[in-house]
């Protein structure tokens, strides 16, 4: 490797009741790829931010390109050469796909008119270079973007001129497996190019292909710097969570006779003519490539989107359900894939957003009181090991993996007879997803029929105990456990075999 181009030096961070970085130091060298790993909390996320401007260091330097700077501002910050992908792309939605990537700097003229030719002429060449051309459109509306798609936009801003090192925050998240592989071909472009990249993922396979080295983090301190082809996930796992931890999940049988969820016939504008069932302790899990349809059906089961015809039985009865509330009413809990923007209000603290689903339960007179909500979903806060100094603590300024948690338990306290759960391990940590693996399997041996969508086959092989495909607006036959593979269900998602 040559020189270092990023430099950390004895960084750390304290909020509040929390040290969240303790003694990091770290090296990014030119054309050095460097994965960040750890547990939800672990400081991933408070590093990005001090390199990236959003947060000042407490202790420690950082130096880039030899030079010590002191990002004072995400401005600053992008001036001196540090770029951030962020997970969660931020997108203005009336504008178009050219004009999100320059947003803030764009080329003018000597009279100092917006220079639109330039501007799209450049965006055209970068789409080429980095391999997604066609696959968005520089006329685009922010608002017309697929997820993928504004995660490409979010690149391409950052690999503006004068880039220097550049950071992903869990960069697949929301792209196929074919949108990953051409990530994949551009972080090895930015490598030949002589660029320092750090890669952030809890996605443990994409960070041995990608990386050069792994750095370990755990509570804030770094417990291991390793070069990737002399390691292994277990060793990386075992330095994360301070133990071993069982390789995949086994679940117990647990499959009952009674039918929970029946669906005849559904037709919306997402689908034609979708008839299953649930049973009772049950888990089947939905797979399907990006825009298949599974997050539209969980919408569509839950009131949020409105079905055409066809019909709905919890239980045996016939429900109508045309909002969440009667969702809600009918025993159905929905755990959406964007938690952030659908699942929790971030400025509203744990206890209110864990206590959403069963306010109407605790309100007295239209009043809903602390220590009533407390009492309610405290159980669950601890069951779930939620970490929060708080239960009065704003949810956003919890880790991704601890939102999730909330929000499984704003479900547990209201017990519904069907929980649907849309990506519930997406961008969560390997300590995290196996509880969340194991709170599933006990809520299934309890009788709960649960909705799993996943995009993670082998979260779909381990937990599910049967599995439908979907594609081009409808579903296949079930595919029992014993039967599933990962051949069989890419093949059923890709079209190339009869469902």
């Amino acid at each position: 490797m040559s020189s270092p181009i990023l430099e950390i030096r004895d960084v750390g961070k304290s909020f509040p009741g929390v040290k969240a970085l303790s003694g990091l130091s770290m090296t990014v060298a030119r054309g050095e790829i460097v994965a960040f790993v750890g547990e939800n909390g672990a400081g991933k996320s408070t590093l990005l931010k001090i390199l990236s401007g959003d947060y000042e260091l407490d202790e420690g330097s950082v130096l880039l390109d030899g030079a010590e700077v002191s990002h004072a501002s995400p401005l600053e910050a992008r001036h001196a050469g540090f770029r951030l992908v962020r997970q969660e792309p931020e997108i203005v939605p009336d504008i178009s796909v050219a004009e999100n990537i320059f947003i803030g700097e764009y080329p003018r003229r000597s009279g100092g008119r917006v220079n639109f030719p330039l501007m799209r002429q450049t965006v055209t060449d970068m789409l080429k270079r980095y391999g997604f051309y066609g696959l968005v459109s520089i006329d685009q509306l922010g608002r017309t973007l697929s997820p993928a798609q504004m995660h490409i936009v979010e690149i391409l801003r950052a690999l503006k001129d004068g880039v220097k090192v550049v950071a992903f925050d869990e960069p697949t998240s929301s792209l196929t497996m074919d949108e990953t592989e051409r990530l994949y071909e551009l972080i090895r472009q930015l490598k030949l190019d002589g660029l320092g990249v750090i890669y952030v993922s809890h996605r443990l396979h994409e960070v041995m292909e990608i990386s050069d080295r792994v750095v370990v983090l755990k509570d804030g301190v770094p417990t291991g710097d390793l070069v990737t082809n002399e390691t292994d996930e277990q060793r990386i796992i075992s330095l994360m969570v301070g133990r071993e931890l069982e390789h995949g999940f086994k679940r117990a049988e647990t499959t009952r006779d009674e039918v929970v969820l029946e669906v005849e016939n559904l037709r919306s504008r997402w689908h034609n003519d979708i008839s299953f069932q649930i049973r009772a302790g049950e888990i089947v899990g939905f797979a399907g490539l990006v825009g298949a349809g599974r997050t539209e059906l969980a919408k569509v089961l839950f009131g949020e989107f409105e079905k055409q015809s066809g019909t709905v039985k919890i239980g045996g009865e016939e429900t109508q359900i045309r909002s969440p509330s009667d969702a809600i009413a009918a025993n159905i809990g929905f755990a959406p894939e964007n938690r952030k923007a659908e699942g929790l209000i971030l400025v509203r603290s744990v206890i209110e957003n864990a206590s959403m689903a069963v306010y109407s339960k605790l309100a007295k007179w239209g009043i809903l009181r602390n220590r009533e909500m407390i009492s309610a979903v405290a159980p669950f806060v601890r069951q779930l090991e939620i970490k929060t100094p708080s239960m009065t603590l704003e949810v956003g300024k919890l880790s991704g993996g601890n939102q999730q948690k909330v929000v499984l338990a704003r479900w547990l306290a209201a017990n519904p007879k069907l929980l649907i759960l849309d990506e519930p391990t997406r961008a969560v940590d390997v300590g995290a997803k196996a509880e969340i693996y194991r709170l599933m399997d006990e809520l299934a041996q309890q009788g709960m029929a649960i909705m799993m969508i996943s995009s993670e086959m082998p979260e779909l092989l381990a937990m599910s105990d049967r599995i439908i495909v979907m594609h081009d607006r409808v579903i296949s036959d079930p595919i029992e456990k014993k039967d599933a593979t990962e051949e069989a269900i890419v093949n059923i998602a890709l079209g190339t075999a009869v469902a």
